[in-house]
């Protein structure tokens, strides 16, 4: 998908301000009592998702984690399909006092391509 210059300046200035992970890190990070949440709209996060993830969608994040996600001092790990709604969404959480939102690397696609190639190795 193309996106717009500033749309894109935006995400990648996200990205720059807030950690990632890596796709083989999250089942880990998760085990250990992480929260995976899934920004995308519900459409997407029904056709497929993290097990165990919350579902927010990117439009209605600020409105709705307070009172899905109490704890500032969880670790949330954020993700759409790549990185960029990920990461805006990771950013606006730390702003919002959730010092450890993070997003992950490549979203939903790398997270099912790293789980498939596990799964089949």
């Amino acid at each position: 998908m193309a996106y717009t210059e500033k749309f894109q300046a935006l995400a990648d200035h996200a990205m720059s301000q807030v950690q990632n992970i890596l796709p083989e890190q999250v089942d880990a990070l998760l085990a250990g009592g992480a929260i995976a949440l899934d920004i995308r709209d519900k459409e997407e996060h029904d056709a497929g998702h993290i097990d165990g993830s919350l579902n927010i969608s990117r439009g209605k994040l600020e409105m709705n984690v307070e009172g899905l996600i109490i704890d500032v001092d969880a670790v949330i790990l954020c993700y759409c399909n790549a990185n960029n709604r990920g990461a805006l969404s990771a950013a606006t959480l730390r702003s919002m006092g959730y010092a450890n939102a993070r997003y992950i690397a490549g979203g939903m696609k790398a997270y099912r391509e790293r789980n498939i190639i596990t799964n089949e190795g």
